[in-house]
């Protein structure tokens, strides 16, 4: 008990001892937490000075980097305007060079047209002077010929503008004259023909194949057989040549230059193409978009490499050839006279030249006429 603690000496020292020990270390603690109280308030100050001056270089850090930036984006721009005015430059650079190209093969291109038709022919239509009707048939559409170019006097019929019978006969007159002697040989193709748009050029007769929109047969008149056969790109044959001729689809033409086509471009009223065959290979030659109309048209044939359409005028007028087409652009306007035909009441199912004998051989309602003509030479080429 207290009263006995207490007057127990050695026990009051042993607390006192005691609590030196806990008043010491209570000493020390305070002592330890003032200075971490200093340590962190010196801390806290420096931490203050350097986050202040974080601040300012951070100010200049991101003034340095705007105008860093302005000067990046100043260059970006003269870099930009540099490479304009290069593209600039080489633009105009292809834009010459592609000029140039152009006009060297314009040039080369009219040296090539000039080449294709540089036959000693230097003629142009003045004038259809007189008709001799040498036949008279019940059938309306059909066509007569000679050979374009052989010096030979027969005389070829084909009747209808879908058939597969030609009729050779000896000689015009054998040709006009039915009981003349002898006889006209008939001869049965292997394949019909479509359109009355046939010619016969170097013992061959080209016609279109009725079975097909654009393919033109080489016959073999004499072998009786089918020598060549060949297609006209472009979509040929898909519209009637002529408004007025309603079985034509491609129109075959022979003038001192060689074998043509003749035949619709794309359109409902659209304008005729004319297309330079080589008749030995059945190759392309050339082609050429005329401004001459199919609208109207009747029929139309060439002279001297220049295409002629015939138009017919409406009533009881006469047929007359409107439009002129010269590859070579030798004809002008002010050089065309007033081209008329001797007045027929029908529309021509077709007409051809041929260089030969130089006369239009035709077929009108039935009538197998000839045409004589009136030529004048054409300008020279300059």
């Amino acid at each position: 008990p207290p009263p006995q603690c207490a007057q127990d000496p050695a026990m009051v020292h042993y607390i006192y001892q005691r609590f030196r020990v806990l008043e010491q270390g209570l000493e020390k603690c305070t002592q330890a937490t003032r200075a971490y109280i200093q340590e962190f308030q010196e801390f806290s100050k420096n931490i203050s000075v350097m986050l202040g001056r974080c601040q300012t270089y951070t100010s200049e850090y991101k003034s340095a980097v705007g105008n860093l930036a302005l000067r990046v984006e100043r260059a970006q721009r003269e870099i930009d305007y540099i490479q304009y005015l290069r593209e600039a430059d080489e633009c105009i650079e292809s834009e010459d060079k592609t000029l140039a190209e152009m006009l060297l093969q314009e040039a080369e291109e009219e040296k090539k047209i000039r080449t294709l038709l540089n036959a000693s022919c230097d003629n142009m239509l003045m004038s259809i002077k007189s008709l001799k009707i040498v036949k008279k048939m019940m059938d309306t559409h059909g066509s007569w010929m000679k050979d374009a170019v052989y010096n030979s006097p027969k005389v070829y019929l084909l009747i209808g503008s879908r058939n597969n019978t030609v009729w050779e006969f000896a000689n015009i007159r054998a040709f006009m004259e039915d009981n003349t002697k002898p006889a006209p040989r008939k001869q049965i193709l292997t394949l019909s023909w479509q359109g009355t748009g046939q010619v016969i050029y170097k013992g061959f007769l080209f016609f279109h194949n009725q079975a097909t929109s654009n393919e033109i047969i080489k016959y073999n008149l004499q072998k009786r057989t089918v020598e060549d056969r060949m297609l006209l790109p472009g979509g040929v044959g898909r519209a009637l040549v002529y408004q007025h001729s309603p079985s034509t689809y491609i129109d075959l033409a022979v003038d001192e230059h060689g074998l043509w086509a003749i035949h619709s471009g794309p359109g409902t009223h659209s304008h005729l193409v004319l297309t330079k065959i080589e008749p030995g290979t059945l190759g392309v030659e050339h082609s050429w978009d005329t401004p001459c109309r199919s609208q109207d048209a009747e029929a139309s044939f060439l002279l001297c490499g220049v295409l002629y359409v015939v138009y017919r005028t409406g009533g009881q007028g006469p047929h007359r050839i409107t439009c002129v087409y010269d590859p070579l652009g030798t004809i002008s306007e002010e050089d065309l006279p007033n081209l008329f035909f001797p007045k027929r009441p029908r529309s021509h199912s077709m007409i051809h030249y041929n260089p030969r004998d130089k006369q239009l051989y035709a077929w009108n309602e039935g009538n197998q006429i000839i045409y004589k003509l009136q030529t004048k030479r054409k300008l020279p080429l300059k």
